[in-house]
């Protein structure tokens, strides 16, 4: 008897999981959008890239834009421009200061390292985009 309760419990915690954080991931405000660019850390226009601690934001991709953020030369985060816990308008579009991206619709800020929430309302946190370095070569993409 212990031994079929064990299996049906371990059957049962193995059925509740999921494989996948999509649920958790999908926000219903921001169109899912893919791209690849690449900026190259020689040219003038991503000097700031070199360093740690200065970021760069480029409103030619994804829904709004993006901000790439250099955390130690070897990590980098970017994220999604367009106010997360807003659907795209004229307004949605965030603007960076330092590590804080704010929305234009309202007094939403944003931590562009972790894409957290650090004042105003909503649910959902900035939406990540890969980076990957090579070289003198970051490719940012989804």
């Amino acid at each position: 008897m212990k031994k079929t309760l064990f299996i049906l419990s371990i059957i049962s915690l193995l059925m509740a999981c999921s494989g996948s954080d999509d649920s958790y991931r999908n926000n219903p405000n921001l169109p899912n959008v893919n791209f690849r660019f690449q900026l190259n850390l020689n040219l003038p226009e991503y000097n700031d890239l070199q360093f740690p601690g200065n970021s760069y934001a480029t409103y030619n991709h994804g829904v709004r834009g993006v901000v790439i953020y250099n955390i130690n030369n070897q990590q980098y985060a970017a994220f999604e421009l367009s106010d997360p816990n807003h659907p795209p308008s004229s307004c949605s579009g965030m603007t960076v200061n330092g590590v804080i991206a704010s929305c234009g619709c309202d007094d939403n800020e944003y931590n562009v390292i972790t894409g957290e929430l650090v004042d105003g309302e909503g649910e959902y946190t900035m939406q990540p985009y890969r980076v990957q370095r090579s070289g003198d070569l970051l490719e940012v993409f989804n």
